[in-house]
């Protein structure tokens, strides 16, 4: 049995993205994660990316290698990357967390988070499983 993993990283925008790229970005990642067994979750805010991603050690790996070199990103920080013993996310290629401006004031620390200039670098693994929670709380996933 392979490996698997949770990879949760952000980074930055080259520009902002507008709902209608968004929602087509999202398309193609959620065929592509269909095709390789990846489940996870985008957050978008403000140009920044936050993002889950599960799967195969080797599958998830291969994708954040892409997510790397993909020009629409800039500091690209990879903030978590360890073993599970079951998916968070398993429901979704690639859920999006419409998460409001409002719901980010609810999320303790979250102040020095999602602002243009900064690249979510400093997000601990502690924040970035809080905002995993909290998003999936958002959608309703949680009580």
């Amino acid at each position: 049995m392979r490996k698997l993993i949770h990879l949760i990283y952000c980074s930055t925008s080259t520009r902002i993205v507008d709902r209608k790229e968004l929602e087509q970005l999202l398309t193609v990642a959620r065929n592509h994660n269909a095709r390789n067994g990846i489940t996870g979750m985008l957050l978008y805010a403000k140009g920044n990316f936050f993002q889950v991603l599960e799967g195969e050690e080797s599958t998830v790996d291969a994708l954040f290698d892409i997510i790397i070199r993909d020009s629409r990103h800039t500091n690209v920080t990879k903030i978590i990357r360890e073993p599970i013993t079951k998916r968070s996310f398993g429901e979704w290629t690639m859920g999006l967390a419409d998460i409001t401006p409002q719901d980010l004031g609810s999320i303790l620390g979250d102040n020095d988070v999602f602002n243009k200039d900064a690249s979510l670098s400093h997000l601990g693994e502690g924040r970035a499983k809080n905002y995993c929670l909290h998003s999936k709380m958002a959608a309703g996933e949680l009580p």
